[in-house]
């Protein structure tokens, strides 16, 4: 299923091939749009590391139960031409333009994190 121009649904779901929950599916067209921001903005593909996690693989992968993977609002991303920290600045400024929903950034060695909880987070 086709969320955005240039995102599918395949992208954002779990790892473990479980179902998502409809609440859920609606956090990930939500952060599918502002990922399409986002691509807009840099002119060049965004690929999705990890999207959504149900809790059992969260679990698995040793993160948090309060990570917003579980919600479906947060997205594990890289841009082939950019540097992560590259993508994280311009989540940022998008953000702070009211561009992309407000919510975490997160810099990390080989990927970007971005999630739309509704208030800043840094990482």
């Amino acid at each position: 299923m086709k969320l955005t121009a240039n995102f599918s649904l395949s992208e954002f779901e779990c790892k473990c091939g479980c179902e998502m929950p409809d609440n859920v599916l609606e956090n990930v067209k939500l952060l599918a749009e502002n990922l399409q921001m986002l691509r807009m903005f840099i002119k060049q593909p965004i690929k999705v590391n990890s999207a959504y996690r149900c809790l059992s693989h969260n679990k698995n992968i040793g993160s948090k139960d309060t990570s917003q993977h579980v919600l479906g609002k947060a997205a594990d991303i890289v841009v082939n031409e950019l540097k992560p920290n590259e993508v994280a600045d311009i989540a940022e400024q998008l953000m702070d333009k009211g561009l992309f929903k407000m919510g975490g950034v997160g810099r990390y060695n080989t990927f970007t994190h971005v999630d739309i909880r509704g208030k800043k987070a840094r990482w």
